[in-house]
């Protein structure tokens, strides 16, 4: 049976917080049509298959379709393989390369703003008012609704809601950290969901890079 790793991305200093994310590092032990079936079911926000550990070639599913792109996934993959596998330099999920870098305990990546989805940005005037939130304000099917908690630090409160691609409330969300970034043109340290961190700074040839820490909790098999 397919090994199913079940990761937590962007975790708190503690160890705490952070996305889940499911990933077969033998991504070929499951059949192409069956992907999206068993990422339904796992029901993660995202679930990697890795089809080539030392090219860095992968695929990304949510419980409802395919992405080109995705920050958490990535993250999590390149710390993954770097513990299990051999640390990798690029990723290439379907959107292009993508560069992966570690310091320390934190693994970084970077993706162009324009990969993933097409997240709306709302800022609003106070972290309690991002943390009132009960879903997306007129039911919006991309959104990521934010405040500052530390402008001069660049410390923002962020939530994030996808309906659109059936998650109902993102914990941490590395694309849209990288299109963020990008609008604001600076290093933010983003505090996202219910324990979540995310660092993000803008690269000079117009990509973001974003990074975190990692958790792996489990490491189950899966009838694939």
């Amino acid at each position: 049976m397919p090994e199913l790793y079940v990761l937590r991305v962007f975790c708190a200093d503690d160890g705490s917080g952070g996305n889940p994310l499911g990933v077969f590092l033998e991504g070929g032990e499951v059949a192409g049509e069956d992907r999206q079936g068993v990422a339904a079911d796992l029901g993660f926000a995202e679930t990697v298959y890795v089809d080539d550990a030392r090219r860095g070639h992968v695929r990304i599913f949510t419980p409802s379709e395919e992405l080109d792109f995705a920050g958490h996934p990535m993250v999590g993959t390149a710390w993954l393989l770097a513990r299990q596998r051999e640390p990798v330099e690029w990723l290439r999920p379907p959107a292009g390369e993508v560069p992966v870098r570690a310091e320390g305990e934190l693994t970084f990546i970077a993706g162009h703003p324009t990969w993933g989805p097409a997240w709306e940005f709302l800022q609003v005037d106070s972290p309690q008012e991002v943390d009132s939130l009960t879903g997306p304000p007129d039911d919006r099917p991309l959104i990521a609704v934010w405040a500052w908690l530390d402008e001069e630090a660049g410390v923002v409160r962020e939530r994030v809601f996808a309906r659109e691609i059936d998650i109902v409330e993102d914990e941490a969300t590395g694309s849209a950290a990288i299109r963020l970034c990008a609008q604001l043109g600076r290093p933010l340290d983003i505090r996202q969901g219910r324990g979540s961190r995310i660092a993000a700074r803008p690269l000079a040839d117009g990509m973001v890079e974003v990074g975190g820490l990692v958790e792996l909790d489990e490491v189950r098999a899966h009838p694939g």
